[in-house]
């Protein structure tokens, strides 16, 4: 995002804690406090306050705040959102509960599919019909319409979500339903599917306008809250919410299409690890980001994050893909497990170790913060495992109790296995650790890429404690661990550029490819997402991209082939076609001669333009002065503790050296520097691990 000339604070509301950041002049101010659950923006205002208040700056000297959540994907987890009906066409009731018709885990009989966000009792059709070209051929009976209202009264009704057959080509029976309801009942919030997921695909259409739909009252009071929460506290500057696509918008196209938060906090890592790896000039980053409740792991390749058009929320199974509601917004591509710092350990029937995807979360938390928590978490271990003072765990603010964290290791996992409370922590340890290690092999090798040539960027509380052995496990050689690496997607929040992306379906084979049909909806396309952007960064310059969306006739699945920045004509079909067999050579390793292909839907993304970050010539080496204590560790190979030194980092200069083993110690994290990695902190301050060979080991 352009930088203005006041402070710019970003916020970001995670499962566990809850992140600030104040930038101005040059430096970052940071907070980090547990998340308040039952009223998040409590948490939010005390970690504005406790930020300003070292930064030395009030309310009125910030220019702009942008804020991501978890809100929205916890209302859909845990199925607290708004009471949602559906009116849906007559015969299509069911969509949601037949969804795609297959089995996700066809061997398991007692398989558990993704329940509805709508019961089927809430469940309303109207008789109308539209064909895929948009042409009507059954008007809108809209005496049907209105005899909904009474219905909708009765059950209480707070939201509702309209999705009708082919809605996408002509949403206007979508929005005389809106109209019809908003006459006679002024207080509903109405979802068109039309203009929150206009492409093809029935269920997914339905099922991402429920979701919107299901948050929709929730998102809209809390960032209501929030916002008179910040002007009453003299906050006098806009507000901008990151989206799962890793641009920001304005807090009314947030209100408006509350889904597009579902993945913001993760999108804000993503942006940070891709600004780093175009600060450093690194071809291949993966992104590691691991916080208090999850692990998230993004590839990025030439400084831009894996994009997708669609993911998964609330999976019955948590790491079996079609096992939640899917949601079809821009998102950034990535693998999320149940891997943080307050992941619950156990031993399970067959005496193995298990870590998470069960979290101790923020109430009660883990064991060591004392606030009620029983069961041994991620937390826990590495306080066992000497890698977290206890003293100045999250800048000092909540003093870590490392006897509640042995005894609860010791009841639940050492004791049934026969092991002291060290090597159980050790187990826990590895076993998280190997967890990230399979997802990151599984996610790249999914997509044709490898792990072992990037370079980790990891951030995220627990992230830079677990990075160096993760590494070993990738055969990965360089890590960084970038300044404020705790705070890490607030971080994110402050580089993302203001940005809005839009999708339509409008199919067409390349054989009869129409240019004007194309033009018309990339025109109309434009205008929407200009218009939302402009309203965030007013006079900024503007990048624009497009994109076609195509696939062989009969294939389930499109691949995304760039288009020029200009009207297309007759001989652009040519253009495509070559475009698609490269970028399916390049996915498949072949291309299918003689088959037809078909352009299914066009996307388009205007951001406002950022500046390249800016280069810094590497420093010479130095070596580290005296460590400013030292602490035992206890050795991933050996198994036994070890005396290493421990040092501040803000007392590292650009080109000191590190050896490992040894702790770098700052506010809101710690980065284990293990004995197969040296560390050195380079020109921009960033940490980084570079691995030793195995004859160079001390």
């Amino acid at each position: 995002m352009p930088a203005g000339p006041g402070a710019r604070l970003a916020v970001d509301i995670g499962g566990t804690f809850t992140d600030v950041v104040v930038a101005h002049e040059g430096r970052h101010a940071t907070a980090k406090v547990l998340t308040t659950p039952r009223a998040p923006e409590r948490a939010v205002m005390d970690g504005i306050a406790a930020a300003l208040t070292d930064a030395g700056l009030v309310p009125a000297d910030v220019a702009v705040v942008i804020h991501g959540t978890t809100l929205a994907t916890n209302a859909l987890i845990e199925r607290k959102g708004a009471r949602t009906a559906l009116i849906a066409t007559a015969g299509h009731r069911d969509t949601l509960e037949m969804g795609f018709e297959d089995r996700f885990s066809e061997y398991d009989v007692g398989i558990d599919k993704p329940r509805p966000l709508v019961p089927r009792h809430l469940r309303y059709t109207v008789p109308e019909r539209v064909n895929a070209r948009g042409e009507v051929l059954l008007p809108l009976d809209e005496a049907a319409v209105l005899a909904l209202v009474p219905a909708l009264a009765r059950q209480h009704v707070e939201s509702v979500a309209v999705g009708f057959i082919h809605g996408y080509a002509n949403p206007t029976h979508e929005r005389r339903v809106r109209d019809l309801l908003h006459e006679r009942m002024p207080d509903l919030w109405i979802t068109l599917a039309s203009e929150v997921c206009p492409e093809v695909r029935e269920y997914e259409r339905l099922s991402t306008a429920c979701a919107s739909a299901y948050v929709q009252p929730l998102m809209a009071g809390y960032l209501g809250r929030l916002e008179l929460l910040l002007h009453d506290a003299g906050f006098a500057c806009p507000l901008f919410m990151m989206l799962s696509g890793g641009g920001l918008a304005t807090l009314d196209t947030a209100m408006r299409f509350p889904v597009r938060l579902v993945e913001s906090g993760p999108a804000g890592g993503a942006m940070l690890a891709a600004s780093i790896a175009a600060e450093c000039g690194l071809p291949a980053v993966l992104s590691f980001d691991m916080g208090g409740t999850t692990a998230k792991i993004c590839l990025i390749d030439d400084h831009r994050p894996q994009a997708a058009r669609s993911f998964e929320v609330a999976r019955m199974y948590r790491f079996l893909k079609g096992s939640g509601l899917p949601i079809r917004v821009p998102v950034i591509e990535m693998v999320e497990i149940g891997a943080g710092g307050g992941s619950i350990a156990g031993v399970d029937e067959l005496r193995r170790i298990h870590v998470g995807p069960e979290s101790a979360g923020a109430e009660p938390g883990p064991a060591c913060y004392a606030l009620g928590g029983a069961e041994p978490t991620v937390t826990d271990a590495d306080l066992v495992l000497g890698r977290i003072d206890p003293e100045r765990f999250a800048g000092g603010t909540l003093k870590l109790d490392a006897e509640r964290a042995g005894s609860a290791l010791a009841k639940a996992v050492a004791a049934p296995l026969g092991l002291d409370h060290a090597l159980a922590a050790l187990g826990v340890s590895e076993m998280v650790d190997e967890s990230m290690a399979n997802a990151a092999r599984v996610h790249a090798i999914e997509r044709g890429k490898t792990v072992g040539q990037r370079t980790l960027v990891a951030f995220g509380g627990a992230a830079p404690l677990h990075a160096a052995r993760v590494a070993e496990k990738l055969g990965i050689q360089r890590v960084i661990v970038p300044t404020g690496a705790g705070v890490g997607s607030a971080l994110g929040f402050l580089r993302a550029p203001v940005a809005y992306a839009v999708v339509r379906s409008l199919y067409m084979r390349l054989e009869a490819f129409d240019p004007a049909a194309a033009n018309a909806v990339l025109e109309a396309m434009e205008r929407e997402a200009r218009a939302v952007v402009s309203a965030g960064a007013p006079g900024a310059p503007l990048v624009e991209t497009r994109v076609a969306e195509m696939r062989y006739v009969g294939q389930g699945h499109e691949i995304a082939v760039p288009l020029p920045l200009r009207a297309l004509t007759s001989a652009d079909g040519a253009l495509l076609s070559e475009g698609f067999d490269e970028r399916y050579r390049a996915q498949y390793g072949r291309t299918v001669a003689g088959a037809a292909v078909e352009i299914l839907s066009w996307s388009l993304t205007v951001q406002s333009e950022t500046a390249p970050p800016a280069r810094r010539a590497d420093v010479a080496s130095r070596p580290a002065g005296p460590p400013t204590g030292r602490r035992d560790v206890l050795d991933t190979t050996t198994g036994a503790y070890r005396d290493v030194p421990v040092y501040s980092r803000e007392d590292l200069a650009p080109g000191t050296i590190v050896p490992g083993p040894g702790v770098i110690v700052e506010a809101q994290t710690t980065t284990v520097v293990s004995d197969h990695f040296d560390a050195r902190i380079d020109a921009f301050g960033y940490i980084v691990l570079e691995r030793r060979s195995a004859g160079e080991r001390t």
